[in-house]
């Protein structure tokens, strides 16, 4: 290790503290805050001796007890998902996983097939590697990252967002150049917020390069080689070997580093020099009997060939009996000059012997793929079956086996049929990885070109009619919604709109206007109002068809389409017609509805019917992570993120926000990802405390993502990035992104949250001293309201009207209207809006001369603000206690010594998880922010009930907010005096 020393000891470091954290989890002792995961990132140049850096961290981890997990990439195998975890986990002891509850969720790589979509694989991954380090700590080592496949990086990427709150260690090495665009920004954005460590390795110095030849060599030779090697320890070593070999720098100039390493094999036997191509195109097959079986050697002849080229170190063996070349330099310049007839044949005798013992079309798709010279129907099918089986967990693996089966496919009339599935199918598979465009392109010309094949009888050709118009609406449904993910709902609402026109049959009318009434309310040119006949005639079609899942469908679109224009008394008549439909259909039936469900549950959450919205939105969640609708995820997600904000859940809202911008961010949508982070930066807003600068960094970036557009996606990002800006104490900002968000006259905010983005306006405008103009913003929130008709944004405006007394001077008309809006928010369940006007109030009833009427509504308030997460409005109680000590005592009552000892019995662990349950998380969102199994929070909740003498999870959740508050506000007491 000559040279790598600070490198060294910054790893060891690293060891040292997750080491030191999995003895203090073994003891149930506080975790430190280096507890979170940290990922180091080795980086250089070919040979400079990343991968040697690697294999010493490995030994040092080793050496501290950890667990070792080491993986590689491999140059020729890009297309095989997973491959470098896979590789890791292959160290695995058969029983690491006994008990381990969610083993089917990463049994993908584990090899053994599995189904879950790719963003539950990545939470399950966490799960896993949390539970792997729990006992004495992980050290997950990833080699040659610059080679990985797309699932790999992605699943990386979600471990460097979302470090995990356990002691392990991830250390990858890459290339700088490279590496793919999106690992080198991920990681670089992993070093500004603290979670990578990067070394860059440099060239060793002459001195070095000394010590690494030894005494015997003269010192002028010493000196030739290092200069042609530039420092680079592996073309040293190389240069070194082949001078001892005959070679002198005084001769001529010193060859290329390939030059030198193909002169290794040029001495070989042809069986040797075999045996090394076999290995170089096998990469992650070359087991011995494999490399047997292609070179058709076998017995002792093979084996004293194989001894023979490792001895020369041409060949070495891995941890899990694999044939390797000494080096990925190696490899690439053997793979490059073996044959292509010859490659090709090793390849197709691979895939041979994988199918022979009955490996998955997975594993067999890359040796078919390479051996695959002209149409094949067996190894086509071989590919069809690879990319069916990956299509929910590796997408863009998927969508490339579908496109080399499609390359191979014949452009006859007979395939014709063929080869529109697997283009709608590859199409699907692009849409979700972030290859939307391309999706769009492919869809575009499916729509313009027939399917059916020529010929037959008549009955035949009805049949292979009603085929083509089938794949046609199918493909044109998805390209509508590819288009909205790319932000042209114009697009999407023209495209729909000329297929209907063309007259299909009732049912595809019923899916046409399903996806019409789902693209209209986001375009700007394109109400709701504009669509309303489509969907009418989607909703008889259904009707006349008897057709019940398709009428729950168009029912639920156009309950939202109603619900987002402000129509409420349709909306309500709508919603509940569409939610009697889905309650009495069974899952099965509802697999196609997951976006309609969606639809369904953010119509009734505009409606404030928050228990009905909940429980259709995590309806519809389960369904479509079951059946793969990742794209609907999303939606549902942040469905369920904006109930949980209103009815003041707060971390849950946060946690549900971040899993949906794991998808948005895999699916490439910046439209999505615009509202994902606009719901996110809703959550913080009301999640953190006064002063944290992270709400407004994240709505700054949702406004960058939706760009220039001037669309509800867009609105949405501005309204929010106008609160965060009001609570960061910049009102200006507020009040411009209001006008950004709406224009002049507020006419692109949605109808039905009106109200409650007017109040910024009115706030925003009272802080900059324009009273008229917060009186005239305030009249207009009264009207929109009143006609809405909804307790939430009544209570708005009323807060909105609270501000004007206030600003005269007039406490008890502002502290009357302030009590009215929290009346108004407790007739829908809104808490966070209920809390946060009760907090409003509470002073303003002390100063009207009604002190206790403040002291109880402070009082209720900062319960709820605790309760529920809310660090905005625990701030807020701060500051608008009332005065007195009377509040102090009642909250403090009944007996907070007694409390401190009840709580005291807790463990650790214990208090995490009480902790968490009085934010409003259930078992399982407890179990994934803490990478453990449900069923082990579930256990400690039990243990709490028991050491506190609680039966609840409620009763918990107000031991916890008043162990929070004796402390949060005893130390704010303690400041203030």
């Amino acid at each position: 290790m000559l040279g790598r020393s600070v490198e060294l000891a910054r790893c060891e470091a690293l060891l040292d503290r997750a080491a030191g954290d999995a003895r203090g989890m073994a003891r149930e002792t506080e975790f430190r805050d280096g507890g979170r995961s940290r990922l180091v990132d080795i980086t250089g140049e070919a040979g400079i001796g990343k991968s040697r850096l690697l294999g010493e961290v490995c030994a040092g981890a080793r050496r501290r007890g950890m667990l070792v997990l080491r993986g590689r990439a491999t140059e020729y195998e890009r297309q095989m998902p997973f491959q470098v975890f896979t590789d890791a986990l292959a160290h695995l002891d058969p029983h690491a996983l006994d008990g381990f509850q969610e083993t089917d969720a990463v049994a993908t790589l584990l090899q053994r097939g599995g189904a879950l979509d790719r963003f539950g694989l990545h939470r399950s991954m966490a799960v896993l590697l949390a539970r792997l380090a729990a006992s004495s700590g992980l050290l997950l080592a990833l080699d040659d990252l610059h080679w990985a496949d797309s699932a790999s990086l992605e699943l990386l990427d979600h471990l460097v967002r979302h470090p995990l709150h356990a002691p392990v260690v991830l250390a990858v090495t890459r290339r700088d150049r490279q590496s793919p665009e999106s690992l080198a920004a991920r990681l670089t954005r992993g070093v500004d917020t603290g979670s990578v460590v990067r070394l860059g390795l440099r060239p060793l110095s002459e001195r070095d390069c000394a010590e690494l030849a030894g005494p015997g060599l003269p010192l002028t030779e010493t000196t030739a080689l290092y200069a042609a090697s530039e420092g680079n320890p592996f073309y040293f070593l190389t240069l070194l070997q082949a001078h001892r070999g005959g070679m002198t720098p005084e001769s001529s100039t010193p060859p290329g580093l390939g030059t030198l390493l193909l002169d290794e094999l040029r001495v070989l036997a042809p069986s040797r020099r075999g045996i090394v191509e076999a290995v170089a195109v096998l990469g992650e097959h070359a087991t011995p009997a494999m490399v047997s079986r292609v070179t058709d050697r076998s017995g002792t002849a093979f084996t004293d060939d194989v001894h023979a080229l490792t001895r020369r170190d041409l060949l070495r063996a891995t941890p899990q009996g694999l044939l390797t070349l000494r080096h990925p330099v190696v490899r690439t310049l053997v793979h490059e000059s073996t044959p292509l007839l010859r490659r090709v044949e090793i390849h197709r005798l691979a895939a041979q012997e994988l199918a022979r013992v009955g490996a998955s079309a997975a594993e067999r798709a890359h040796h078919v793929e390479q051996s695959l010279t002209s149409w094949d129907p067996a190894a086509v099918a071989v590919l069809d079956e690879a990319a069916a089986r990956t299509a929910r967990t590796a997408p863009k693996s998927c969508a490339h086996w579908l496109e080399v089966a499609l390359r191979h496919l014949p452009v006859t009339p007979e395939h014709a049929a063929r080869r529109g599935e697997l283009t709608l199918r590859r199409a699907r598979a692009l849409a979700v990885c972030g290859g939307l465009r391309e999706s769009r392109d492919l869809l575009q010309d499916l729509i313009v070109t027939p399917h059916r094949s020529p010929g037959g009888p008549t009955a035949d050709q009805d049949q292979d009619q009603d085929q083509d118009q089938d794949l046609r609406i199918r493909a044109v449904v998805l390209c509508a919604l590819v288009e909205r993910h790319l932000g042209r709902s114009t697009e999407a609402v023209a495209l729909l709109r000329r297929e209907l026109a063309r007259g299909p049959a009732p049912a595809h009318v019923v899916r046409l206007g399903l996806e019409l009434g789902s693209a209209a309310p986001q375009d700007s040119d394109t109400s709701y109002a504009q669509v309303r006949t489509e969907v009418e005639a989607a909703l008889a079609a259904a009707r006349s068809t008897g057709d019940e899942v398709g009428e729950a469908g168009v029912l639920a679109v156009a309950a939202l389409g109603e619900a987002y224009e402000g129509n409420m008394a349709a909306a309500h008549r709508l919603a509940r017609q569409a939610a009697a439909l889905v309650d009495s259909l069974p899952d099965n039936d509802l697999t196609p509805l997951c976006e309609p469900l969606a639809r369904l549950g953010w119509a009734e959450a505009f409606l404030e019917h928050y228990p009905d919205a909940e429980r259709h939105a995590e309806r519809g969640l389960d369904i479509a992570r079951r059946s793969g609708q990742v794209y609907v995820v999303p939606h549902l997600l942040l469905c369920l993120s904006h109930i949980r904000l209103q009815t003041c859940r707060i971390p849950s809202a946060l946690e549900l926000a971040d899993q949906a911008e794991d998808i948005a961010r895999g699916i490439g949508s910046d439209q999505l990802l615009a509202f994902v982070l606009a719901s996110r930066a809703a959550a913080l807003v009301a999640g953190c405390p006064p002063g944290d600068p992270r709400p407004l960094a994240v709505a700054e970036e949702a406004v960058a993502a939706a760009g220039t557009g001037v669309n509800w996606w867009a609105s949405t990002a501005w309204c929010i990035f106008g609160w965060a800006a009001l609570m960061a104490g910049d009102p200006v900002r507020a009040r411009e992104a209001i006008f950004r968000a709406g224009g002049p006259e507020l006419q692109r905010i949605q109808p039905s949250m009106r109200p409650l983005y007017l109040e910024i306006l009115v706030t925003s405008a009272l802080v900059t001293g324009k009273f008229e103009e917060a009186r005239g913003w305030a009249e207009r929130a009264r009207k929109e309201a009143e006609q809405l008709g909804l307790p939430m944004q009544r209570a708005s405006a009323l807060r909105s009207a609270a501000h004007l007394p206030l600003a005269q001077a007039d406490t008890a008309a502002a502290a009357d209207l302030f009590a009215e809006a929290a009346a108004e928010s407790a007739r829908c369940g809104a808490l966070f809006w209920e809390a946060h006007s009760l907090l409003l109030g509470a002073p303003l009833e002390a100063a009207a001369g009604r002190g206790r009427d403040g002291t109880h509504a402070w009082l209720k308030g900062r319960r709820l603000a605790e309760t529920g997460g809310s660090g905005m409005l625990v701030g807020l109680a701060d500051v608008t206690r009332p005065p007195g000590g009377d509040s102090e005592a009642l909250y403090d009552s009944p007996g907070r010594a007694q409390l401190t000892e009840r709580l005291a019995t807790l463990t650790v662990r214990e208090l995490e998880i009480a902790e968490l349950v009085a934010q409003g998380l259930t078992s399982q969102a407890i179990a994934d922010r803490l990478y453990v199994s449900r069923r082990t929070v579930e256990t400690h909740v039990s243990r709490a009930f028991r050491k506190t003498g609680v039966s609840s999870r409620t009763a918990l959740a107000t031991l916890m907010a008043r162990r929070r508050t004796g402390s949060r506000f005893g130390d704010a007491r303690a400041e203030r005096e």
